[in-house]
């Protein structure tokens, strides 16, 4: 004998298939240059809207464009992109601006999110301080990638973690900007990061 559904399972059956997934926020932040923009881009489902500006010969005078010779525009407000990751889960991702003249735009860019992934370039550490400062005083939960310029980093992550004096509690991962892939990774990085605070926070 074939059992057929009741009207009443069936009606919620179809309600729940047809709920729109969660949106979370999230922001990919860093210095100058460290691969955001490739990052939104990897992973966006849209084309990513982008606000890039070229580099004029002032602004090359003041951005170190050592690392970078052949990057022709910087992004100047935000980058944008989504991606869903199932039925259930939706990511709206918000890059940051990385020259320190953009920093008035941060708080902007990262109210609302929900954590952020900090990307980090090792043959310039020192531009990564002031992102992994800000979102530890902001107390977002975030994670540390390091990008795998060539698909190599110069430092071990030991020496990346010490040098930038990252808490222990703080994932550090190397990922490839360039790889949707690595990058889907590096964001469920961040996920469980934000939803670890969240548990540990509604059982105090």
């Amino acid at each position: 004998m074939v059992s057929v559904p009741s009207p009443t399972h069936g009606a919620h059956s179809a309600t729940a298939a047809e709920q729109p997934p969660l949106p979370v926020k999230l922001v990919i932040a860093g210095g100058f240059g460290v691969g955001k923009t490739t990052t939104v881009g990897s992973i966006s489902e849209i084309r990513p809207l982008t606000t890039e500006a070229a580099i004029t010969e002032v602004a090359a005078g003041v951005d170190d464009l050592t690392h970078t010779p052949g990057k022709t525009t910087t992004t100047v407000a935000l980058d944008f992109g989504c991606i869903t990751l199932d039925p259930t889960l939706k990511l709206y991702l918000f890059g940051t601006p990385g020259q320190d003249r953009f920093g008035f735009m941060w708080d902007d860019v990262v109210e609302g999110a929900l954590g952020a992934l900090v990307i980090v370039d090792t043959r310039r550490l020192d531009d990564c301080y002031a992102a992994v400062d800000y979102f530890e005083h902001k107390r977002i939960p975030f994670a540390v990638a390091v990008n795998a310029f060539d698909g190599e980093v110069e430092h071990d992550l030991d020496e990346v973690r010490w040098a930038l004096d990252i808490a222990e509690h703080v994932p550090l991962i190397v990922f490839d900007a360039r790889k949707t892939g690595s990058v889907r990774d590096a964001l469920l990085v961040v996920l469980n990061v934000a939803l670890s605070r969240a548990e540990s926070a509604a059982a105090t």
